[in-house]
């Protein structure tokens, strides 16, 4: 489904800041721009200079966490609207799950689908796919008060860890269900995710200057903290204590080790060694991405209600969902 003048009135929607950034403040937000196609720069290696950015939809009400299924559509959060939407290799939208209403989601290497739920009533992490398999893993009670977790990244040991906003952390549910504090001090930590090899977790800090880096332990313990790419972009913040922000949201990587970020200036692409490759552009600022496709090299992209998708040369992980 290609964008037309049928999705321009979204541009008159007033989204929330707080969905965005995945806060419980409702600030009303200036009107998001049209959904509408761009074209990808050449990024040697990741994708062709010249391709389509293709707007899909651009009235969803809350887009994160997309995460793709074996056949290679993708699903994502529509927190709004409390389900989880798909979009399959023909851009046709259905309903995957009805009643979730969650920001970040993976599968483990059971097939389930984890999800980390946002709902006031009902905060933390959750298995709530498929139907008999639901179950709480992490709440309120067993992480000493702490709220929701934000995004998440599974290891292919089953183990989970994920973000918490507003607790400046790090959490981490072993494969043996014991929940620990993986890192701590980080401003405001949003989109997370591990190395095709698992030895490195990628952390962004929304209100950053950097990528964050850690090196992942036999046990899942997190040690050397450290900067690992400088954002593209910061914008100064106007209150609070905070001096800029970087408005990083999610993270994946490619079956090559490279990051990609969604940023303030879209799509940035980094290498395994923490070089600027490129930022690919997004009419509307992204929010979270996943590779899928059948052959895995189709990015996904969605942000303020609006979902893309661009070939890549690039191709997504083959040993975990994302």
């Amino acid at each position: 489904m290609k964008s037309t003048a049928s999705f321009l009135a979204v541009g008159s929607i007033l989204l929330w800041t707080a969905v965005a950034f995945g806060q419980g403040a409702a600030t009303p937000a200036a009107p998001e721009p049209p959904a509408t196609d761009t074209v990808a720069p050449n990024i040697p290696g990741v994708v062709a200079g010249g391709t389509k950015v293709q707007a899909i939809r651009g009235d969803f009400n809350g887009t994160e966490g997309p995460v793709h299924l074996p056949d290679g559509s993708i699903i994502f959060t529509e927190s709004g609207a409390k389900r989880l939407t798909k979009i399959d290799k023909d851009d046709k939208v259905s309903t995957f799950l009805d009643n979730v209403t969650a920001s970040g989601l993976g599968f483990d290497k059971n097939g389930r689908l984890v999800a980390a739920i946002s709902a006031p009533d009902n905060q933390g992490i959750s298995v709530v796919y498929p139907k008999g398999s639901e179950k709480v893993l992490a709440n309120k009670a067993s992480t000493g008060g702490l709220n929701q977790g934000n995004d998440v990244t599974i290891d292919r040991k089953g183990g989970i860890y994920y973000t918490i906003l507003d607790a400046q952390t790090v959490m981490y549910i072993r494969p043996d269900g014991k929940i620990v504090k993986a890192a701590e001090g980080i401003t405001r930590p949003n989109g997370i995710v591990l190395s095709p090899d698992e030895k490195i977790l990628y952390v962004n800090d929304a209100r950053g200057e950097y990528v964050l880096a850690y090196d992942v332990q036999p046990d899942g313990t997190l040690t050397n903290r450290r900067n690992f790419a400088k954002y593209d972009r910061t914008d100064p913040v106007t209150e609070g204590p905070f001096k800029l922000t970087s408005g990083a949201d999610g993270l994946i990587v490619d079956n090559d080790g490279r990051l990609y970020v969604a940023g303030l200036n879209g799509v940035v692409v980094y290498s395994a060694k923490g070089e600027h490759l490129g930022t690919i552009p997004v009419s509307r600022r992204p929010q979270n991405l996943a590779f899928g496709g059948q052959d895995g090299k189709t990015l996904y992209i969605v942000g303020r209600g609006a979902a893309y998708k661009v070939r890549m040369l690039a191709q997504g992980l083959k040993s975990r969902a994302r």
